[in-house]
């Protein structure tokens, strides 16, 4: 190889691992502060204490599929595999913090249910998260759906409590 090719090679090597590192951020967290929490330092304590209070069964977590696919709309913004990009949202189009990425392992073990259930009680500030019970959904909807929701970090599909009882 000749010093001209191995620069070449260089060059392109360098180039892809930039648009690889690029993309893979780009596509897979949902924002800078993904494990920032977004409940209020001064009540997060206590909404780490509440447990959900349902089985993480294939009926509850199926029946928080139908929520959040319909009556709740999570689909919208979250999108249908979870990943935090409804279908109808253009990239770049959305200001502030994006939909929160479900798969990400990273946020699922680091976020509590009493933590997502205190955000679908009194939304997000700072986001487009608005609040969702009672004005949308029961509070046994709502935790139906964090079952559903916690099915997205799992391996294999297979549903578990994520360190919750």
């Amino acid at each position: 190889m000749t010093e001209r090719q191995a620069r070449w090679s260089l060059t392109l090597t360098v180039v892809a691992t930039g648009a690889l590192i690029s993309w893979s951020s780009a596509s897979f967290g949902a924002d800078e502060a993904v494990l920032k929490p977004r409940v209020p330092i001064d009540q997060i304590e206590n909404a780490r204490t509440w447990t959900n209070p349902l089985p993480a069964t294939e009926e509850t977590i199926e029946r928080g599929k139908r929520l959040f696919h319909g009556k709740a709309f999570c689909v919208t913004c979250h999108g249908k595999d979870g990943k935090g990009l409804g279908a109808d949202i253009e990239p770049g189009t959305l200001r502030g913090p994006l939909p929160r990425n479900f798969t990400d392992q990273d946020w699922q073990a680091a976020r509590t249910d009493g933590e997502l259930f205190w955000i679908l009680k009194n939304g997000s500030k700072g986001t487009a998260m608005a609040p969702f019970i009672p004005l949308i959904l029961t509070e046994e909807e709502a935790w139906q759906v964090l079952r559903y929701v916690r099915s997205f970090g799992q391996t294999q599909g297979k549903p578990e409590a994520n360190g919750q009882p």
